[in-house]
C-alpha cells in the first residue's frame, strides 16, 4: 500500500491556488466513491464537528469536488454538502494502492498522514479501499456538512466576494467592491467579502505588479467614476498571479507534492517578486531600490518603494 501526499503545511495559511490544487487532487479519488466508513479522532478542530458528522457522511457518494474561495466544498447525494477549511496546517492525504508518494512530517517531525499518526484526526474510507485523512497538527482547519440548497446562505459563504478569475472579476467589479473603501488597498483586497480567496503572499506580488503602494487607499485608486486605468492594471495582475500559481501548484506550502508525487509543481515561490525578498534589489532591471517590509494588520507587507508609488 502506498500513500500519497496532497498538502503539506507551511508557515502561512495556504491560499487559493494550493486549496485549488488539493482540490484538483482529492477530485481524482474521491469522484464518484461511496464513503464507507468516517472515523473522527477527537470531537473538534478549530470547531466542534457537527453532531451528526460521521452519519451524514457514511455511505454518500461523492458527486462533485468543488472549491470556494479557500474553502472545498465536497458535494454528496441527497443534498449535502461537506465544507472544509484547511486552516494553516491542515492537509490531506491518499492512502490506497496505485498512488504514488511516501508520508510527509510536519514541522516538528511527527509522521502524519497514515491513519494512525499523532495529528491524524479525520479517517475517511472509501469503498474503493482507499483512505482520506485529514491532518492538522495546530488544529486551526474546520469542517461542516449541511444541506446543499442551504449552501449560498451557509455564515461562511453567504458575503464572499467574487473569485478572482476573468471569468467572475472584472475591472468593473473590482471598482465597485473598492468605491468608497477607506482601507489601504492591502487590506481591502485581502478582505474576504471584497474579492473571495486572495491571501497575504499574492496580494503583495498583485500590487507589485500593478505599480501601486500597499500604503494606497483604496478608494483613492478605485475613483468615484468610471474604471481608472490603475484598476485595469490591478485586475489584469490579480487574473495573472492566480492562474499561475494555480499552474505552479500552489508557493505556500513546503516539500510539497502533488498527487503522482511530482516535485515540480509547487513551486510558484520561484518566481516571487517582492514577497519575503526584504533588503534584496528589485527584480526590474531599471530600478535600484531595494525591498522593503512593513507591517500592515499584522501581517507583514513586501514591496518596491520606487516600482510602487
Amino acid at each position: 500500500m502506498k500513500i500519497n501526499t496532497d498538502l503539506l503545511p507551511s508557515q502561512n495559511m495556504p491560499e487559493l491556488p494550493e486549496v485549488e490544487t488539493v482540490r484538483q487532487g482529492l477530485e481524482i479519488h474521491l469522484l464518484d466513491t461511496k464513503i464507507s466508513k468516517v472515523i473522527l479522532n477527537r470531537d473538534d478542530l478549530r470547531f466542534p464537528f457537527p453532531p451528526n458528522f460521521i452519519s451524514e457522511l457514511t455511505g454518500r457518494t461523492v458527486k462533485s469536488v468543488r472549491r470556494r474561495a479557500k474553502y472545498l466544498l465536497i458535494s454528496l447525494d441527497d443534498n449535502l454538502t461537506w465544507l472544509c477549511h484547511l486552516g494553516m496546517t491542515g492537509r490531506w492525504t491518499l492512502i490506497g494502492d496505485g498512488i504514488e508518494s511516501t508520508p510527509g512530517k510536519f514541522s516538528n517531525g511527527a509522521p502524519v498522514g497514515t491513519g494512525s499518526g499523532p495529528h491524524d484526526w479525520v479517517i475517511i474510507h472509501l469503498e474503493n479501499g482507499k483512505q482520506a485523512v485529514f491532518s492538522d497538527h495546530r488544529r486551526f482547519g474546520y469542517m461542516d456538512c449541511f444541506k446543499s440548497t442551504e449552501e449560498k446562505q451557509h455564515r461562511l459563504l453567504k458575503n464572499l466576494g467574487p473569485e478572482p478569475t476573468p471569468s467572475e472579476l472584472t475591472p468593473e467589479i473590482l471598482a465597485s467592491r473598492l468605491r468608497g473603501k477607506k482601507a489601504t488597498i492591502k487590506s481591502a483586497l485581502l478582505n474576504q467579502n471584497n474579492v473571495a480567496g486572495l491571501g497575504n503572499i499574492y496580494v503583495c506580488e498583485i500590487l507589485f505588479r500593478s505599480g501601486i503602494s500597499p500604503k494606497k487607499i483604496a478608494k483613492n485608486i478605485a475613483g468615484k467614476t468610471g474604471i481608472p486605468k490603475k484598476i485595469v492594471l490591478m485586475t489584469s495582475a490579480i487574473h495573472d498571479v492566480i492562474i499561475e500559481a494555480i499552474d505552479a501548484g500552489g508557493s505556500t506550502l513546503q516539500d510539497f507534492r502533488g498527487i503522482g508525487g511530482d516535485e515540480s509543481i509547487g513551486y510558484f515561490s520561484h518566481n516571487f517578486a517582492v514577497y519575503d525578498r526584504q533588503g534584496e534589489e528589485c527584480i526590474n532591471s531599471e530600478c535600484n531600490a531595494r525591498i522593503k517590509r512593513i507591517t500592515q494588520s499584522n501581517r507583514s507587507s513586501f514591496y518596491c518603494p520606487n516600482c510602487q508609488r
